[in-house]
C-alpha cells in the first residue's frame, strides 16, 4: 500500500457509505466499552512535571558548564527534550489530556509557545487540515508543493535545471534538509502570530513566544562566545528539526495520494492513508505514541497510553473487513519515504519520461 494513487479505492454510493458509517460506529462503540476513551490525568501530569524538571535541569547545567564545547552535547539533549515537549503539546491540541477544551488550549499554549517557542495557533490550523483529509490533493497541507514535490498533479511545469536536479534526488536529500526544519517551524509560527491572519489568542501567543525566544537567545549569547553560541543554536535547532521530521515522515509519506474529487469514508480514509511503525516501547517513547498513526487518526482525542491497547482491536476489525492495515519497522518506513520522494521527483522533472525507465531508475 505504498503506491502513489488510489486507483484501487472505490468511490462509495449512498448505500455502501451508510454501511461504512455504521462500521466505524461499531468500532467506536467497542473502543468505548473497553474503556479506552477515558482520560489519563496522572500520566499527563507526570509527563508535564518530568519535562519541566528536565528543562530546568538543562538550564542549570547550561550555566554551570559555561564556556565549553561540551555545551554542544547539552544542545543535543535539549533538542530531544523539546521534541518530547512538542509531543505533549500535540496531545493537548488534540484534546487528549483534559475534558475541558479551554484547559487543553492553555496547556498547548504553555507547552508549545512558552516551552518550545512555537506557535500553537499556526500548528493547530495546519494539523487540523491534515487530519481531516490526509494525503488528499489540494486539502492536506503536508503534501503541498514547495521545496519538495510530494505529487506532480499541481505542478504548472516540469522542474528543470537546478530544481530538476534537486527533485530527482529529493529522497536522498530529505533527511539532511530536516536539519533546517527546526528553524522553519519557528519562522512559520512567528510569521503567523505577527501576520494578518486570524489567531485565536494572538496577544498570549506573542507574549509567550517573545519571552521564550527572546530570553533563550539572550541567555545563549550572554553566556557563550559568539562562535560557540551560534554552534549551540545550530546543533539544537538542527537536531530538533531532524527529530521532528524523522518522527512525522513515516506516518503518511509514500502512502496513497487521494485525488481532489475523491469521496472516501472516514474509516478507510484514515486507515489506508496512514502507516504504523513497529518497535515496542522504545519506539513508542521516541515517537511520542505517533508510531500508532492509524489509531491516532481514527481516535485523535484518545489519550496516548491507550493507543497501544486499541491497536489489536483496530487491526482485527480491519482484517475482518478486508481493509489493508500498513505497519513497518522504522528503517523500512524511511526506505519507503526516500524511494517515494525520488520517484515523484523524477516525474516532476520530466512528466513525459517512460514509466518503465522511471521505475528502474527510482529502484536503484
Amino acid at each position: 500500500m505504498d503506491s502513489t494513487s488510489t486507483s484501487g479505492l472505490a468511490l462509495e454510493a449512498d448505500g455502501p457509505r451508510q454501511r461504512q458509517v455504521s462500521e466505524f460506529t461499531a468500532l467506536t462503540r467497542t473502543v468505548q466499552e473497553a474503556g479506552l476513551m477515558r482520560r489519563r490525568y496522572g500520566y499527563y501530569w507526570s509527563r508535564f512535571a518530568l519535562i519541566t524538571l528536565a528543562l530546568a535541569g538543562l538550564g542549570v547545567a547550561f550555566v554551570v558548564i559555561g564556556h565549553s564545547w561540551w555545551q554542544l552535547a547539552l544542545a543535543a539533549v535539549l533538542s530531544l527534550v523539546l521534541g518530547q515537549a512538542m509531543f505533549l503539546g500535540h496531545d493537548a491540541a488534540h484534546r487528549q489530556i483534559f475534558a475541558s477544551g479551554r484547559w487543553n488550549d492553555w496547556a498547548s499554549l504553555v507547552i508549545a509557545n512558552l516551552y518550545a517557542g512555537m506557535s500553537y495557533g499556526w500548528w493547530q490550523h495546519k494539523h487540523s487540515r491534515h487530519h481531516a483529509k490526509p494525503n488528499q490533493i489540494g486539502t492536506d497541507p503536508d503534501i503541498g508543493t514547495g521545496v519538495l514535490v510530494f505529487t506532480t498533479d499541481d505542478l504548472a511545469a516540469p522542474r528543470t535545471g537546478l530544481k530538476g536536479w534537486f527533485a530527482a534526488r529529493q529522497g536522498w536529500l530529505f533527511f539532511p534538509l530536516l536539519l533546517l526544519e527546526g528553524l522553519n517551524l519557528h519562522i512559520s509560527g512567528v510569521k503567523t502570530i505577527f501576520g494578518r491572519g486570524e489567531v485565536k489568542r494572538r496577544p498570549v501567543e506573542i507574549a509567550f513566544v517573545t519571552l521564550r525566544l527572546g530570553g533563550y537567545l539572550a541567555l545563549v549569547f550572554w553566556l557563550l562566545p559568539v562562535g560557540m553560541a551560534f554552534a549551540f543554536l545550530g546543533v539544537q535547532l538542527g537536531l530538533f528539526g531532524l527529530y521532528m521530521g524523522a518522527v512525522f515522515a513515516p506516518n503518511h509519506k509514500g502512502m496513497p495520494i487521494v485525488p481532489a474529487d475523491a469521496r472516501i469514508d472516514f474509516l478507510r480514509r484514515q486507515v489506508l492513508m496512514s502507516r504504523n511503525v513497529r518497535g515496542g516501547r522504545v519506539v513508542e517513547e521516541l515517537m511520542g505514541g505517533l508510531n500508532y498513526q492509524i489509531e491516532h487518526h481514527l481516535f485523535p482525542n484518545m489519550a496516548r497510553p491507550h493507543l497501544r491497547a486499541v491497536q489489536p482491536i483496530v487491526r482485527e476489525f480491519c482484517a475482518g473487513r478486508g481493509i489493508h492495515y500498513t505497519e513497518t519497522s522504522v528503517l523500512e518506513s524511511y526506505g519507503i519515504v526516500v524511494r517515494y520522494l525520488n520517484r515523484v521527483g523524477l516525474a516532476a522533472r520530466d512528466p513525459f519520461q517512460c514509466p518503465l525507465t522511471l521505475e528502474h531508475r527510482s529502484a536503484r
